[in-house]
């Protein structure tokens, strides 16, 4: 792991735990191990920070939809990779949800746009496959179970009190459930 990486990670703990604004850079530094001002040879703020955390998840979330969308071989298995990423993202990264959803109006204005702008995509990557299932469906009821889907699944910090495997379980065929219909 980069320095960079272990400091996003670090962060991503400190503010999940403590809220962004209750966390100095010499508290992340310290984390790290290195002094305050070494993390600003990898960033030039906090902000900046937060801002590289919320943006990169947001990046690696539509790409990695995107690739499975293109591998699937239909739209239910498209859909079934998505809520299998996404799941085994959300168990993996609490803190980054933590984050995002308390944290997100910390960002400085263009990244919170960029964020923005990445989850509109990401939620429409859903979007087109739940159409694709659904004949017939509208766009914005795609787009809202898709958000419910999420909902369910970056539960994770919250409804995670059983063992990760058998958490992924649950929320799959949840998620599939939720998204497919009876």
């Amino acid at each position: 792991m980069s320095r960079r990486d272990q400091i996003l990670d670090t962060a991503a703990d400190l503010f999940a735990a403590k809220g962004f604004h209750g966390v100095s850079v010499a508290e992340i530094g310290q984390a790290c191990g290195i002094s305050g001002p070494a993390l600003y040879k990898h960033f030039e703020s906090k902000d900046a920070v937060l801002a590289a955390m919320l943006v990169g998840i947001s990046e690696q979330l539509l790409d990695e939809g995107r690739t499975r969308v293109e591998r699937a071989g239909s739209a239910r298995e498209a859909l079934e990779s998505l809520v299998a990423w996404h799941t085994d993202f959300a168990l993996r990264h609490r803190s980054l949800i933590v984050v995002q959803d308390r944290d997100w109006q910390s960002l400085p204005p263009a990244a919170r746009e960029r964020v923005r702008h990445l989850q509109r995509e990401y939620v429409d990557v859903w979007a087109g496959q739940l159409r694709r299932v659904h004949r017939g469906l509208h766009t914005d009821r795609a787009r809202a179970m898709a958000h419910a889907a999420f909902g369910l699944i970056n539960s994770t910090p919250h409804s995670g009190v059983i063992a990760d495997e058998a958490m992924r379980a649950v929320l799959q065929r949840m998620a599939m459930g939720a998204l497919l219909g009876p």
